[in-house]
Formats: structure tokens, sequence, C-alpha cells
């Protein structure tokens, strides 16, 4: 009757759910007996990774002689992000670990149409999962690998074979998610990129722009992809971009009639100087029924990730025309450490939480109030979620520039979130080793250090699930609050991981955020 756990080594628990001491393997089942078999019966980890590997880390080779799969770590999981790709041989079950020379990650397999190359994607740094991820491609014959992209200087978010030696790739770019064509020889020669109008019919094709595309297929016969397009003033539909064409056409209109009866503005970008003089990016998207010689209330949108992006697309949670629907003008920055823009501005936040990221930020703030009219810089708050609430909890005891705060599962104490947390290869990277060894790191970023100084009026949103950062770190931040004797409110899902996922949470999670906006901008 006891509910004990007990455990003998780490991770104990991921992201929102504790280790059962059970592993997804890959199964082949005949589709006439039903008689199922296990093909990775010898492997102890994940088939594909968990908690988010799917359907494209599996795949069938042409001749359906061979699988090829993505595994976790096989050992230091708690601390390695060595993925790596294997294939099993349906013969003998004989499995071959493709990827041993690279201790880095290695995902997604994908054979040719012909069987001859597997392309991938692989980083290069162990330990450090947001390196770029690079599209290559192995000659099964040779067993040469090839990178593609490398010189693209953009993560490859997933791909699709387009012919023998062609493929589709969406990246990452400044705050889109494009299609873009990718070639090579027998020699490995990669095509340029972007594509230019004098290369072949089959690198030529794909050049879909703007916008975020993903769930990209290629139907060779009629040299057409499908896609799922979204943009920040459109749900996703579905699309085709057939060769010879000039833009992307809705095969599905599911969502016509609420763009119809809703005041959607599309997100306008904007570019400044930053921390250094740096290129930084940014959107700002007006509220419904906007008037340009009126003045609106700023809600300052922080991603989190740190090494994520401010995209032009549609998402369920931190919709930019949810915050927008009740009025506010919707600032979102893209400074370093965001993704899209290069490695080397992706890498320069790591072991930099705290400096000269938040000038970017700030700087970011400074030019749309000046630059845009409308906007009150006397009624701003700002609000993020991880890293961004993190970030939130850092401008709390930094900054006294904000009506308000919203901080949704951030990081309040680094030491503590260290001892506590699961992928520990993340605050290794970022932090420049453990607490014990580089203690002064740890206690000079912690916005719990400056926990004197907090006057804003916050809310601290968290989940009891959200083992990533867990929810002590939430109700430090209150507590720290509370005792200073601050306006907060804590906003607690016993049954939420690191997002708000269900919809009746989510209707409260954007009831409180909105509402607490409301009282304190308007």
């Amino acid at each position: 009757k006891s509910k004990a756990r007990i455990f003998d080594k780490l991770m104990v628990r991921h992201w929102a759910s504790w280790d059962e001491a059970k592993r997804s393997h890959l199964f082949v089942c005949d589709s006439t007996s039903g008689l199922a078999k296990d093909f990775t019966i010898g492997f102890q980890v994940n088939i594909p990774p968990g908690p988010f590997g799917g359907s494209n880390d599996y795949c069938w080779s042409p001749d359906g002689k061979e699988l090829a799969f993505t595994a976790e770590p096989l050992k230091d999981h708690a601390w390695s992000t060595n993925s790596d790709i294997w294939t099993v041989a349906l013969e003998n079950g004989q499995t071959k670990n493709l990827t041993e020379a690279n201790k880095a990650a290695d995902a997604q397999p994908s054979y040719s149409p012909d069987g001859k190359y597997l392309a991938y994607v692989r980083q290069s740094r162990p330990g450090f999962e947001s390196d770029m991820w690079i599209l290559t491609v192995r000659d099964l014959r040779s067993g040469a690998a090839t990178e593609l992209t490398g010189k693209l200087d953009r993560p490859v978010l997933s791909f699709v074979w387009g012919g023998e030696t062609s493929l589709f790739a969406v990246i990452d770019d400044e705050g889109t998610e494009p299609v873009v064509s990718v070639s090579f020889g027998e020699g490995g020669v990669v095509a340029p990129i972007p594509v230019q109008d004098n290369q072949s019919v089959d690198t030529l094709l794909a050049q879909v722009k703007g916008g975020a595309n993903t769930a990209v297929q290629y139907e060779p016969k009629s040299r057409t992809l499908i896609l799922l397009r979204s943009t920040s003033s459109r749900p996703a539909e579905l699309y085709q971009f057939a060769y010879g064409s000039k833009k992307p056409v809705p095969l599905t209109h599911h969502n016509d009639a609420l763009i119809a009866n809703l005041d959607l503005h599309q997100a306008e970008e904007f570019r400044f100087k930053g921390a250094g003089g740096d290129n930084i990016f940014g959107w700002l998207v007006k509220p419904p029924g906007f008037d340009a010689s009126k003045k609106y209330p700023v809600v300052f949108l922080i991603h989190g990730g740190p090494q994520g992006a401010w995209h032009d697309d549609w998402v369920a949670r931190w919709n930019y025309q949810m915050f927008a629907s009740k009025g506010f003008a919707v600032v979102a920055v893209n400074p370093r450490g965001s993704t899209g823009f290069g490695q080397k501005f992706t890498d320069l936040i790591s072991q930099d939480w705290t400096g000269m990221v938040y000038e970017d930020l700030m700087k970011g703030l400074d030019h749309a109030l000046k630059t845009y009219s409308y906007l009150d810089g006397d009624k701003v708050a700002a609000a993020g979620g991880s890293y961004g609430g993190f970030m939130v909890n850092w401008i709390a005891g930094h900054s006294d520039r904000f009506k308000a705060l919203i901080s949704h599962a951030g990081v309040f104490d680094l030491e503590s979130m260290y001892f506590t947390t699961e992928e520990l290869w993340f605050a290794e990277w970022e932090f420049g080793g453990t607490p014990w060894g580089n203690p002064d790191h740890y206690r000079e970023r912690s916005p719990s250090t400056y926990a004197a100084n907090f006057k804003t009026p916050t809310l601290v949103i968290h989940g009891a699930l959200d083992f990533r950062v867990p929810d002590a770190q939430g109700l430090g931040m209150f507590t720290a609050l509370q005792r200073r004797g601050i306006e907060s409110r804590y906003l607690f899902f016993p049954d939420e991981g690191h997002w708000i996922l269900k919809p009746a949470n989510r209707a409260v999670w954007w009831r409180e955020m909105l509402g607490w906006l409301e009282t304190h901008l308007k």
C-alpha cells in the first residue's frame, strides 16, 4: 500500500513524469497476424528519446530490410546529450551505432529514396543542447558523412527528401521558419543556399519564405510540397507549393471565419542596436481597433530557452493576439542567445544570462517606445516563461520601470535549481560548471540574491509537475515578494508541468494573466 519510490541513479524524473522503470522501444508488428516483435530489446533507454522524440526519429530502409532509429545516451543520461543513430537488421536483429564517433547529439534519421544515403541532423559540441543542428548525409556504401548546411549558419528543424540527392529543410531564420532546398552530388557537393535561379529543377523548387512552415512532405510526381503554415495573424492551415509557384496556396480554410471576425494585426519587425552595437531583431503587434492617435499600454514579452526565439507564427501559448486583445500593444525582442541569427549570436548568452542580454532587452524596449509614438511608456509590463520567467525575476531586483511583472516557470535561485532539476548538462553548460566548482557565478546571477530590491507587483505562475524548473523556484519567488510586502499572487497548477496544457487550466492561465495586466496597466 506504500507509494514510495526508490532510485539508484539519475534521472529520477524528467520534464513532467517520474521514472517508472519503463522505456519506449521500437516494435515491428505484422499487419496480418498482429504479432509484434521488439527490435531494440537490448536497449535500456528510450527509443525515440523522451519526452519529445517522435516518428521522425525512426524510419524504414527503402528495401524494408532495416530500420534506423535515434536512441538516448546509453550512459550518463542526466549529464550527457549524446543521442545516436542506430540501425537494426530485421533478418537477425543485429544493431549498429552509425554515429558513435560523434559525442554530441544525432537525430532524425531518414533514408534516401534509393537507399544509398542516410540523412540526419547532428550537433558537434557535447553537453550543449542548443548547439546548431546541421543537416548531414551519410553514404551507406563508404560510411563517409558530409555536413550539408554548416555554412548556412542556421539550425535545421526538420527535413524531407526531394530526390535521390536533394532535400528540403525547414530552418530557423530571423524569426521565421522557411523551407530551403539542399542538394549534393556523389562527392558530397552542396548546392548554394539560399537557392539560386540557375540551379536544377529539384533544387529550385522550395523557397517558402515567411511565417512558420512545419510538417513538410514532398510529392515527387507533381514536384509539390505540402506543409502546415501559420503566421502571427493566422492559425495554421495546409498549403501546397508546386514547382514554379510564387507563393504557397492554401488547401484548407478552417480558420477563415475566425479571421473574418477578428481584427488581427500581423507582427511587424523592427531592428535596433543592442549591447556592444550588435544588431538585434524584434516584433511589434498592434491591438484590435488600432488608432495611431491614441496611446496603448505595452506588454513586453521575454522568450524562454534561453536559446529560443519569438517567431512570426501562431501558437496556443504566449499568443501575441491574446495579449493584444485587451487593448495592449505587444513588443517581443529576440536578444543575444536567440536562435536563427547565427550560432555565434546564440552562444553569446551562455554563462552570461544577466549581462549583455539584459541590455539588449532594455534597449529594445527603449527603441520601441521612442520609435512608435502610440506606445505608452508610462504603462509597461514584462512577462515571460522559463528563461523569460528568470529574466522577469532578475528585472524585479534590478529595475522599477515596469508597472507589473508576470513570471511563469521562472528560475529564482540558480544553486537550488541545479540540485533539483533533471537535465544537468543544461546548468553545467550555461553556468560554467557545478555550484561547488563555480559558486560565485551561481550566486551573482541568482535573482534570489537581489530580493531586497524587489518593488514591482508580480504574478508568479508554476506547475507542480514542472521537473525542468521545479516548483520550489516559483514558490521561492512568491515567498520573497510576500515577505517584502509587495503586491503579488501565486497561481499554482497541481496537474501541470513546465507548460499549461489542459484547456480548462489554460483558460484560468489566460484569465489571471490578462486580469493582472488590466489591473496594473489600465
